[in-house]
């Protein structure tokens, strides 16, 4: 069966920083697109950034800069780099991943708390 687990996360004051990591584990043929969403209280989930499996990154205008997405392609993990924190950044965080079982299906995390104060 395949999982997606997330780490990182948790609480910071305006300016932090913080970093999220997520492993897939399973039987799978491969991986293809990686990426991580969020959702706020009240407010749809909504994409952050996303990677390819030949390195090519996505970012949301609003994290552009701040943000940087990676991926470990030999350990099926991608992590997330979150920089210059902000208040609007508070929310649950979800691993993504488009994986190669029979056919391509998407998987996601857990969801991990990031609580930015200001």
């Amino acid at each position: 069966q395949v999982q997606l687990v997330e780490f990182g996360g948790g609480s910071v004051q305006a300016g932090g920083s913080l970093r999220l990591s997520c492993a897939a584990s399973g039987r799978f043929l491969g991986i293809n697109l990686m990426g991580w969403y969020r959702q706020a209280p009240g407010k749809q989930r909504e994409l952050v950034a996303t990677i390819t499996s030949g390195g090519t990154t996505n970012y949301r205008d609003s994290v552009k800069g701040r943000f940087t997405i990676s991926r470990d392609k030999s350990r099926n993990t991608v992590s997330l780099q979150m920089n210059s924190l902000k208040p609007e950044d508070t929310a649950v965080y979800y691993c993504n991943a488009r994986i190669v079982v029979l056919t391509i299906m998407d998987y996601w995390g857990q969801g991990t708390q990031v609580t930015v104060s200001s």
